[in-house]
């Protein structure tokens, strides 16, 4: 794999989170700490989804992504709102944040379009980019929550692959009239490395006529809990809490999420 983290958060797709994307129970969780800490960084702010709520709520927030295009769909969305968010592009693994901050979160990025190495790297930038007594916040998808997904780590499954791509579309209709579609496959699987590699295809169309179609493929590293906090202590922080899927609740193994509250 190139230096380049593989992601599908580009093009078209960039357009589609930022018109569907836009709510979720992580906003007013993760708040709580940022209002408790300020200044915040929001690591990997896509279109805004996390970043935008919390500046007009009068937050100390900057925003960073790997993707120009979604920030360039971030700053759309905050100059429309009235907002200006002070946002740069860069890979987590790359951090050097014009500042440092008090919180970071880093949200249902970790470990998507990059190798191993490059994880470890980033926790350690992530680490760097904290004051003193900072917290990071980062969530991370268990391994195993999905059964389909999973399956896919047995010599069974993965002689499946790739996955041919599905009948059915998400189809949706944007505030401006336009009509997006997308679906995905998977196309490899990696059990030694705890990776899947999945292509998406998404379309969009204005008046009915197809105006864009693209392909993007994107890289998943999954980890497990306590692989994750030994990483997050290699890299500094002192004191690791997990915790719930976004409740602060004791983790439990029908979690889907999980929380890492990490010190330095």
């Amino acid at each position: 794999m190139s230096d380049t983290p593989q992601t599908w958060h580009h093009g078209l797709i960039s357009e589609w989170w930022a018109h569907f994307n836009v709510d979720g129970p992580e906003i007013a969780y993760y708040q709580r700490f940022i209002e408790a800490a300020q200044p915040a960084l929001d690591a990997g702010c896509g279109a805004g989804r996390l970043l935008l709520p919390w500046l007009r709520a009068g937050l100390d927030v900057d925003g960073c992504d790997v993707s120009a295009d979604m920030v360039a769909r971030c700053r759309e969305r905050g100059e429309t709102a009235g907002l200006a968010p002070t946002l740069f592009v860069q890979p987590l693994h790359a951090l050097d944040p014009p500042r440092r901050y008090r919180t970071i979160v880093a949200c249902g990025v970790f470990g998507l379009g990059t190798t191993r190495d490059q994880d470890h790297v980033a926790l350690r930038r992530l680490h760097d980019a904290l004051e003193p007594g900072g917290t990071l916040l980062l969530d991370n998808e268990v391994p195993y929550s999905s059964a389909r997904r999973l399956r896919r780590w047995t010599a069974e499954g993965r002689a499946e692959l790739p996955a041919p791509w599905p009948n059915d579309w998400d189809r949706r209709t944007a505030s401006d009239g336009s009509e997006y579609a997308l679906h995905s496959r998977m196309l490899a699987a990696d059990p030694l490395d705890q990776s899947y590699v999945l292509a998406m295809r998404v379309e969009k169309r204005t008046l009915g006529e197809l105006v864009g179609e693209e392909e993007w493929t994107l890289t998943m590293r999954m980890y497990f809990r306590d692989e994750l906090v030994l990483m997050l202590q290699h890299a500094g922080f002192v004191d690791v809490d997990v915790r719930g899927e976004y409740n602060d609740a004791a983790p439990t193994p029908d979690d889907d999420m999980l929380v890492f509250v990490a010190r330095t």
